[in-house]
């Protein structure tokens, strides 16, 4: 520490030196001193600094002001209290000096010391005792009238105070804003805009009744109109407070809304361009409180955006046929006789934009509205003269189709009150009107006018596809136009090639054949351009061309060959560059690849040049991964492309990508010789599907699932394609294989693809991959599990994924099956098999039954039901899931048994139900119509038990029930809710939810309809009731947010009460040796985190409905 001091006093003896060099290092030496964490300065030092850097903050050298400015930064938090207090005064006393250099100096000082406090939350005091002392000192300042520079450095400063510790600054609220509201009729006009920006961020912290207060008097202030300037900067203000505190002044709208109306029809156009501007706030900010005065302020917008008073679009043609006629000499005269630097209607027209974009933004409920009035409107202002006015309505616009694309979801129909109402048909009658206007501004000279044309066109075609089919010839020649004049800018040909690319992929081929001729030369001209992201588009939108220009996916009589010599020869020459932008390069050999896939046989000699360049490119670690996917393309063509030229050196490189660690790589290549097998199997020689056999068992791991299944799905190939590879596949590659099987980890498309494997495998016929052989791996763990008491030693999911596979061995040699049955008949029966055994055997017996009728094994059910009475409850588990499954086999025959057993075995009747849930949820809809009737009869008489898990098993039968015949079923369920026990109300309620699921399901329309009336549960007298309708609301929330959308604003108010901590819920818990205390804030068993996680899901379920 006191050599920190020593080193600090030699730098404060440099800074007074006459040499401003030498000052100005002591400083920057200071400054960096003061930078360091580990400083630390005694008291006389730190008074000796403050001392000198206030006394430099004088200095005659403008770069050592700007150092000793910097200082105080860092300065502020090394010193005390006082001290910072002590700069704080001297640079408000300094703000008010003569000297303007000082004042200015001292004014970045001061935000410099602001910006370095420490926050208010932080703890400590000094923040709020400088805040105060400065505060004190700038309001003094700003109410200083004789020096205007004054007056906005500290509302500038007093800002940046109030932004970032309003909060500190509570009790000089009130005075600051008494301090700020006379500058609002200041005569200069820079100081209502800072004292209006000051004001803004006020409002963020300031209380209620301050801002009650602020509001009142710019009302009062704007009722009195005492000169349109002042009017002007009150509804600034207004607008400003809006945008900053916007949920604030909502409650003061409906006083504001008639007085900003009143001032739009004053004859004065900076006052309405003020009045949208805080239409436009009022909308983003306050859409709840705006909704009774969107269809005043869309009119007005409506009004005024055509308000161009000095300008007669009607006489347009009229005037450009007379400009060419007259020449200059007209043009000359016209200029003499009116100029335009004084006519602001402009600014008028764009707010008004700019409003109508945050209104269609905001209200996508009213979107059949705005193509009913508001799109019409629109589509005629295309014409604006003013580039930036015409900017602005395009953006409205795109915003308008923006918000159409969402709204095609799968109950867009049925919400729909008719055809021609649903906004895409609508939009559809109007596409001609669209391009109508915007097809000859495609070649005006304007860039920024052929730019907006471009994205409302790309959008346009993106959210109505095919829309633009029957207008292709008059919207070509502007791309073209756009794509080959000299002076167009390169974002210019960016936007046309994007255009011209979504325009091809949205429309059917044959729409652009005619036109083929025209477009090819520009896009092949612009491969050739020298800036990368110009060549980089050309090259997409030519590999969209070729498929334009040569379908494969059917029949077509276009001639493609006069085209190849233009499109190969540039497409290759950027192939071919090694110093290219990495973009172009992968854009190049994506090109190549698809002119390759729907053009190879016409290349004749150049095809195999070209593809040996793709076996450079594959060697190249940069361009490998898009070459494995160009090769997979050309692969799959059904042309036939040779590439036997190059597959004996491609593929072993191929096999080398499968152990490299870069995850893409792998699946491309694991995707590429999986096509390459089937297509090209003939010209595989065995050394070739060796090397890669060798890589495959490290890819087979449940650390990746995906890369694992593609992997299998290349041996399932494999194994139909090449046989003979069978033999080679038997050591590690199937070792891996049947590791994944008995992972607790594989499902879904993991083990679809292991299936499919196993049944190619056993296909073969090989010795080593025999059905025994087979059977034997894949039970081998189970039966070496020990004796009948022990454990299961695998986990649950491994013995469903071994039954799986069981069965689809089973299903591939259907003369082994009934064998197969037999023996696990007998091992269930076996009091020797272990629980693991006989939870495979049931598992395996129920996936079989599934499919196959199990009827001729006559003590099936016996053996089944016996094991009912299991020791083991997974045994039981097993049991009860093998008979439900077994029964879809035969129906006619299990589930009328089924049925009677339920009735009559009350200590078997939770496992009966279960079985009956997995008959249920596996049947096709036809073959249980028979015994929907008896069913429903006999679920509803156990939807009263006391036992909740089974009233659960009883629901969720009941609501996949209900999906068989939804018409009739669901009515029924409804009527339940009158029922007078809790528990059947209850057994209802989670019924419905096992009807909602994240697919379109045919009950959906009628559940809309009525799940109004289930949601009324949520105010159930029943803790129980209340808790599954929570849970219902959450499942459609977050599966089929359209179902509750309509219902939010009646149901979110039941949903906020039950958050509310209810004495009567909490209970008292006492321990052994001391008190404690369990407090369950619940709605009956829900968390309050499951009410936060409805919240969630219905905002969100809501918001992406309604965007």
């Amino acid at each position: 520490m006191a050599s920190a001091s020593y080193h600090i006093s030699g730098l404060l003896e440099k800074m007074t030196s006459t040499d401003k060099d030498l000052r100005f290092m002591a400083t920057n030496d200071l400054m960096m001193e003061l930078q360091k964490d580990s400083i630390k300065l005694d008291e006389d030092s730190e008074k000796k600094v403050v001392k000198m850097l206030l006394k430099l903050l004088e200095d005659k050298n403008g770069e050592v002001q700007n150092l000793a400015v910097k200082c105080l930064g860092p300065l502020v938090g090394k010193v005390k209290e006082y001290q910072v207090e002590t700069i704080v005064d001297t640079l408000c006393t300094n703000m008010l000096s003569d000297k303007e250099q000082l004042r200015d100096i001292s004014s970045i000082g001061l935000k410099t010391v602001i910006s370095e406090l420490p926050p208010a939350s932080a703890g400590s005091t000094m923040t709020a005792n400088v805040c105060k002392k400065i505060t004190a000192q700038l309001t003094g300042a700003v109410g200083k009238q004789e020096d205007v520079s004054v007056q906005l450095e500290a509302l500038d400063i007093l800002s940046d105070m109030l932004s970032r510790l309003g909060g500190t600054l509570y009790s000089f609220h009130s005075s600051i804003l008494n301090c700020l509201l006379p500058q609002l009729t200041s005569p200069r006009l820079a100081v209502r805009k800072r004292a209006i920006i000051a004001l803004g961020h006020l409002v963020l912290t300031c209380s209620g009744s301050i801002f009650s207060e602020l509001t009142e008097h710019l009302l009062a202030e704007l009722k009195k109109n005492e000169s349109t300037s002042t009017t002007r900067t009150y509804i600034q203000c207004v607008a400003g407070i809006s945008r900053q505190a916007g949920h604030r002044i909502g409650e003061h709208l409906e006083k504001i809304i008639p007085l900003i109306v009143q001032y739009c029809n004053v004859e004065d156009d900076e006052l309405r361009e003020y009045c949208f501007q805080a239409f436009e706030s009022f909308v983003r900010r306050c859409p709840k409180e705006m909704d009774p005065h969107i269809p005043n302020v869309m009119g007005l917008c409506l009004k005024y955006i055509t308000f161009d008073p000095n300008y007669n679009y009607d006489n347009e043609e009229e005037e450009e046929m007379m400009e060419t006629e007259n020449g200059e000499d007209e043009e000359q005269e016209s200029d003499d006789e009116y100029s335009d630097d004084d006519d602001i209607s402009w600014k008028v027209r764009r707010s008004a934009a700019k409003c109508l974009e945050a209104i269609v933004s905001s209200r996508h409920d009213l979107l059949q509205d705005f193509y009913r009035t508001l799109s019409p409107v629109l589509i005629s202002r295309f014409k604006e003269r003013e580039e930036n006015v015409k900017a602005d309505i395009f953006s409205a616009y795109i915003s308008l189709l923006k918000q159409t694309l969402p709204a095609q979801s799968w109950l867009h129909a049925a919400d729909a009150s008719g055809k021609d109402e649903v906004p895409l048909t609508m939009l559809q009658n109007q596409v001609p009107n669209i391009v109508k206007a915007l097809h000859k501004q495609l070649k005006e000279k304007s860039i920024k006018s052929r730019q907006g044309c471009f994205s409302i066109l790309t959008e346009l075609a993106n959210v109505l596809p095919g829309c633009l089919a029957d207008h292709i010839p008059a919207l070509v020649p502007g791309i073209v136009f756009s794509l080959a004049d000299k002076s167009s800018s390169s974002n210019m040909k960016i936007d046309a090639l994007s255009f011209l690319h979504v325009l091809l992929c949205n429309h059917q081929p044959e729409v652009f054949h005619p036109h083929i001729k025209s477009l090819l030369p520009p896009v092949v001209t612009c491969i050739g351009d020298p800036f990368y992201k110009i060549t980089s588009e050309a090259l997409l939108v030519t590999q969209q061309l070729v498929k334009v220009i040569r379908p494969l996916d059917k029949p077509c009589t276009f001639d493609a060959k006069p085209f190849v010599k233009d499109l190969f020869p540039g497409t290759l020459k950027r192939l071919k560059a090694a110093d290219i932008d990495q973009e172009v390069k992968e854009r190049a050999i994506s090109c190549m690849g698809q002119i390759i896939y729907n053009l190879g046989d016409l290349l004749s000699t150049d095809l195999q040049p070209t593809l040996k360049i793709f076996l450079e490119r594959l060697k190249n670690e940069i361009t490998r991964l898009t070459t494995v996917k160009a090769l997979t393309l050309i692969a799959s063509s059904p042309l036939k492309i040779d590439l036997r030229p190059i597959l004996g050196e491609g593929f072993p490189i191929l096999a080398s990508f499968l152990r490299k660690n870069q995850r893409a790589l792998k699946l491309s290549t694991l995707t590429a010789l999986d096509i390459l097998v089937k297509n090209y199997s003939d010209s595989l020689k065995p050394a070739m599907v060796e090397s890669v056999l060798t890589e495959l068992p490290t890819l087979i791991t449940e650390s990746d699932m995906h890369v694992s299944q593609v992997a299998i799905v290349f041996l399932t190939t494999l194994a139909t394609v090449h046989p003979s590879c069978v033999s080679k596949m038997s050591g590690s590659v199937l070792a891996e294989v049947f590791q994944l099987v008995h992972s607790p980890l594989l499902q879904g498309g993991a083990l679809s693809a292991i299936i499919d494997f196993f049944q190619a495998l056993v296909q073969t016929r090989a010795a080593t991959t025999g059905y025994s052989e087979l059977m034997r791996q894949l039970t081998a763990p189970v039966y070496s599990s020990g004796a009948a008491g022990a454990s299961l030693p695998l986990h649950k999911q491994a013995y469903h994924s071994a039954a799986r596979c069981v069965a689809a061995l089973s299903s591939a040699c259907p003369k082994e099956a009934p064998a197969t049955v037999s023996h696990f008949i007998q091992e269930v029966k076996s009091p020797k098999s272990s629980p693991a055994v006989k939870v495979l055997a049931f598992l395996s017996l129920a996936e079989m039954g599934r499919t196959t009728n199990l009827s001729a094994q006559r003590e099936l059910r016996t053996v089944i039901l016996e094991a009912f009475s299991s020791p083991s409850e997974e045994v039981k588990s097993a049991a009860s899931y093998a008979l439900g499954n077994v029964s879809v086999g035969n129906l006619k025959e299990n589930l009328p048994f089924m049925l009677r057993e339920i009735g009559s075995q009350p200590k078997r009747q939770y496992l009966l139900l279960h079985s009956l849930k997995e008959a249920i949820s596996s049947s096709p809809a036809d073959g249980l119509k028979p015994y929907v009737e008896d069913i429903w009869a006999l679920l509803f008489k156990h939807c009263e038990c006391t036992e909740e898990g089974t009233r659960n098993v009883v629901a969720e039968c009941l609501g996949k029930l209900t999906l068989v015949n939804p018409a009739e079923l669901l009515p029924l369920l409804k009527e339940q809710l009158s029922s007078g026990s809790p528990h059947a109300r209850s057994t209802v309620v989670t019924a419905v939810k096992f009807t909602i699921a994240d697919q379109p399901q045919p009950i959906d329309a009628l559940l809309k309809c009525c799940i109004g009336d289930f949601l009324k549960t949520l105010q159930d007298p029943d803790l129980n009731v209340r808790r599954v309708a929570l849970a219902m609301f959450n499942s459609a929330a977050h599966n089929k947010p359209s179902l509750i959308r309509d219902l939010l604003s009646t149901v979110l108010p039941g949903l906020y009460s039950e958050t509310k901590v209810r004495r009567e819920l909490i209970r008292e818990k006492w321990g052994h040796s001391s008190t404690r205390w369990t407090t369950a804030l619940t709605c009956g068993k829900l968390p309050l985190s499951a009410c936060t996680r409805c919240w969630k899901a219905a905002w969100t379920g809501w918001t992406s409905t309604s965007t």
